[in-house]
């Protein structure tokens, strides 16, 4: 569940009150506050479209435990999520964090061997 966001790390983009899909953020005065905290699914998607790490998305969805600033900035959590996904990484030749890219290409492939099995089997 969404348990902080560090005011002083925000730059103001809102990308995590956009990303939200169940709209648990509002704008004031240009820094997002966890407003509807009962909506949040624990999804993390406002901690992975954070490109400042100002927000922190406890793991346990049901806990309400109180998590303080020097707690979650001593832990090292703080961007984590994309880190552990890849989201930081430069765009270079070789990587395959972004697997998903090789749909069409796996996809033809499929479509090349059902060829010719079908090829073959018409053939024997």
């Amino acid at each position: 569940m969404i348990a902080l966001i560090l005011e002083d790390r925000c730059d103001g983009c809102n990308a995590c009150v956009d990303a939200c899909p169940t709209d648990v953020l509002d704008v004031r005065g240009g820094v997002p506050v966890i407003a509807r905290i009962d909506a949040c699914q624990t999804c993390y998607m406002c901690e992975l479209y954070c490109a400042s790490d100002a927000i922190y998305v406890a793991p346990d969805s049901l806990s309400r435990e109180t998590v303080t600033r020097e707690a979650v900035l001593a832990s090292g959590q703080l961007g984590q999520i994309r880190r552990d996904h890849g989201w930081d990484r430069p765009d270079e030749a070789g990587h395959l964090d972004e697997y998903f890219k090789l749909g069409p290409l796996l996809g033809e492939g499929a479509e090349i061997a059902v060829r010719r099995w079908a090829a073959e089997r018409a053939g024997a």
